[in-house]
């Protein structure tokens, strides 16, 4: 497996919380988190130095990826949500010309955070969650979005990541199976998505993410970045990967060459069965409790009952 490969060294404040990348007609363009307003900079591979700048008059809540959408449009994953409490997250949609499209959407089970959105062949927005301790999440929406929404996010799959030994990121070993970032190659025929260690390739057929999704993926080592968030494919099949500065350790974008072609050919994936009806649990019957406390009064009869026996037994 090929090693990282240094790029540059990221100096300049903007990037200093990097979290999203895409390549786009030969320019590389990367987000960092917070900030008032969506601000996407193209960035100079031989130093890291910022040469222009695509902005959205949206104040963000916390802008965590960036997408590469079929016309190439640049999509901005407005999704962090790291305490779990919004009632909508968002994408905002920066064409080369005209005016930039928000556009929200909602979760059906609930808020998750999340830190990697693909865009489709079809103009549909895919996010991964972030997820502790479980696998993460896929949704996608139906249709693509029109207007300001919001439109709603359709449960479509998980992705439980394998076992990984690079050592990296912020959180030590836990941090090996939480999504921070996504890309797709510019055919489409891979997907990638990175955790603070690794990424993990997965080839596609026909444009159908959610069977990708469920073939074994390939690993490619991405070790000792700060807090790796950021990750993009060049248009040869390298892969391009970006840390956040942290700790005093500066960021840095890195490159594996010829990535796509490790991640093999598409395999054959059964479809997935419908999901099961969703019963309503209807709770214990009412006799339960009324049940429950008689059989705790006697038991605690026969308890007492056979202490008094035992102590009789005793005295002889």
């Amino acid at each position: 497996m090929p090693a990282p490969e240094p790029v540059c060294a990221l100096d300049d404040p903007r990037l200093d919380e990097l979290s999203g990348m895409v390549v786009h007609d030969g320019g590389l363009w990367a987000s960092s988190d917070g900030g008032r307003s969506v601000q996407v900079h193209r960035i100079d591979r031989t130093d890291c130095r910022v040469i222009d700048t695509r902005t959205a008059d949206v104040d963000p809540y916390d802008v965590e990826d960036l997408a590469l959408g079929p016309d190439g449009e640049i999509w901005a994953a407005d999704l962090g949500d790291n305490e779990r409490r919004r009632d909508t997250v968002a994408v905002v949609v920066l064409p080369e010309r005209g005016e930039p499209r928000l556009h929200r959407l909602t979760y059906p089970d609930g808020p998750h955070d999340a830190e990697a959105l693909l865009v489709d062949s079809h103009g549909r927005p895919f996010v991964i969650t972030k997820e502790v301790g479980r696998p993460a999440g896929l949704y996608r929406t139906a249709e693509p979005p029109q207007g300001e929404g919001p439109t709603p996010l359709l449960p479509v799959g998980e992705l439980a990541l394998p076992v990984s030994d690079t050592l990296g990121g912020p959180v030590g070993g836990i941090g090996t199976r939480l999504v921070t970032g996504a890309a797709r190659s510019a055919d489409g025929a891979v997907v990638a998505v990175r955790t603070y260690t690794d990424a993990w390739l997965f080839p596609v057929s026909d444009g159908d993410l959610v069977a990708a999704f469920n073939q074994t993926p390939v690993r490619v080592p991405l070790p000792d970045e700060p807090q790796g968030e950021a990750l993009a494919f060049e248009p040869d099949g390298a892969l391009l990967s970006g840390s956040e500065t942290r700790g005093g350790v500066p960021g840095e974008i890195r490159t594996v060459a010829g990535a796509t072609a490790l991640a093999g050919e598409p395999v054959a994936v059964a479809p997935l069965p419908p999901a099961p009806e969703i019963v309503p649990d209807p709770g214990p019957p009412p006799w339960l409790p009324a049940a429950l406390g008689g059989g705790a009064v006697v038991g605690v009869l026969l308890l007492v009952t056979a202490a008094a026996s035992l102590r009789g037994r005793s005295r002889r």
